[in-house]
């Protein structure tokens, strides 16, 4: 594990030195060292091609939602990968994403249908999981928060089918509600936000955060692979790394799917992209609007038998959290 440890230490990827060095070392992100290493983060050339494209009022010209390079993505993929809080020069992006999601016509496109809110919260989850770990935003943050709690179904998750007859959360919908509500409580010292993140976890702990409850077979086979990054999909690391950060990855019910992860170690002890979301964008090829589910940066892409530094920290953070590193 020593040598695993340290050749992502010597990674070129600063992002990379950060997950190891804060979510999986422990080390304190408000120390010197840390945030000099932030500033290496900000200014690394992964960085400078995903926000490439902002204009000279510091916007992104697409739609904010577009997959997956629209300003609504830009900010959660930099909250995920240790970009520096506080960074004024965000703020266009952050503006731009927070007057999509509290718009007049967003909330007439949330209906209600027999006493359940149908809605893809997980928009409005990693727009509030990105902001606070940004520390951007102003009180239109709270108010996404307040939606999440407002709009949350009696079984603990959220879920954006508009079929009458659906009445259980969506693993989709809800696995980034879970962390988002979380990190909101933790910031905000509120102990409804985190008794709802926990609500939320319940709707993975109770399928041991892949199989079907009726019969225990697993759910979707999607969900057992594994991806970076996840986007708005759910997977079996994903989950662990939101039952982490909740605060209860301890649960006896995690212990199947931190088993399944360590079987997917590699002889040389770190994981595989088993699968991904996006395709990279070839800007020779595309006219016009560009598609959705382009990335301007690879993010490893995926081998069964090839290590994929992305995925092995978020594995190790979360074996870290469960005591099994």
């Amino acid at each position: 594990m020593a040598d695993l440890i340290n050749r992502l230490l010597a990674s070129d990827e600063p992002s990379i030195r950060w997950k190891v060095r804060v979510k999986v070392l422990g080390e304190d992100p408000e120390s010197p060292s840390i945030l000099k290493l932030q500033e290496e983060i900000r200014i690394s050339p992964r960085v400078k091609t995903l926000l490439s494209e902002r204009t000279a009022e510091g916007t992104i010209p697409f739609m904010p939602y577009r997959k997956w390079y629209g300003a609504h993505w830009l900010l959660a993929t930099l909250a995920e990968n240790g970009y520096p809080a506080r960074d004024e020069s965000l703020s266009p992006l952050a503006d731009q994403v927070l007057d999509l999601w509290l718009s007049p016509s967003h909330y007439k496109s949330t209906p209600t249908i027999k006493g359940l809110t149908r809605r893809h919260a997980s928009q409005e989850s990693n727009a509030l999981y990105a902001l606070l770990t940004l520390g951007l935003g102003d009180e239109r943050v709270e108010q996404l928060a307040e939606n999440l709690l407002k709009w949350q179904w009696p079984d603990g998750g959220w879920n954006c089918d508009q079929n009458p007859n659906a009445s259980y959360s969506s693993f989709h919908e809800t696995i980034i509600g879970v962390r988002a509500l979380a990190l909101y409580g933790q910031l905000r010292n509120l102990e409804s936000s985190l008794q709802a993140a926990r609500q939320a976890a319940e709707i993975f702990l109770k399928r041991k955060l892949f199989r079907r409850r009726r019969d225990g077979k697993v759910i979707k086979k999607s969900f057992i692979q594994l991806h970076y990054p996840c986007y708005w999909h759910y997977d079996v690391l994903f989950g662990l790394k939101a039952m982490a950060e909740a605060g209860v990855i301890s649960d006896p019910r995690c212990e199947e799917a931190l088993d399944l992860l360590e079987s997917k170690r590699l002889p040389e002890g770190g994981f595989p992209a088993e699968a991904k979301h996006y395709h990279l964008d070839d800007r020779r090829t595309m006219k016009g609007r560009r598609q959705s589910g382009k990335s301007l940066v690879n993010w490893g892409g995926t081998s069964k038998q090839r290590m994929n530094e992305w995925v092995t920290c978020d594995a190790l953070y979360v074996l870290a959290a469960a005591g099994r590193l």
